[in-house]
């Protein structure tokens, strides 16, 4: 099963060492945060995440978040059928925690992938086939 993925939240991976005060760490926690809470249930194959400006009008974000942003996206699979859902997605990803105020062209009040609100979903998942 594959799935593509939006979020409008950093995880650029950067491979950066640990350093607190390298930006490039902080994506790559990320990046490696969002890796892991995929993992929680099954072992995850990750095809490609890129990092574009868009208009995210028909993607499905929260009502607050308007006109053309960063986001991050990409595509993962899974070996067999039925280990994920979008339900199963959203529901492991909502609030968990993420550092701010790096690459996104949006603002946060809470610094988590939020996969709920309807004001404020950053993280969209879709199954695609």
């Amino acid at each position: 099963m594959r799935f593509e993925f939006y979020t409008l939240i950093d995880i650029t991976e950067t491979r950066a060492r640990f350093n607190k005060t390298d930006p490039a760490w902080h994506q790559q926690q990320n990046y490696l945060t969002f890796v892991q809470t995929l993992g929680l249930r099954v072992n995850t194959v990750i095809d490609r995440v890129e990092n574009k400006t868009m208009d995210i009008a028909e993607l499905g974000f929260g009502s607050k978040y308007k006109g053309s942003q960063q986001v991050w996206t990409g595509l993962f699979y899974i070996e067999y059928e039925h280990g994920l859902s979008e339900e199963i997605l959203v529901n492991d990803f909502n609030l968990v925690p993420v550092i701010n105020n790096l690459q996104e062209t949006i603002t946060l009040k809470d610094c988590v992938f939020d996969t709920k609100n309807k004001q404020s979903k950053n993280t969209i998942f879709k199954c695609v086939d």
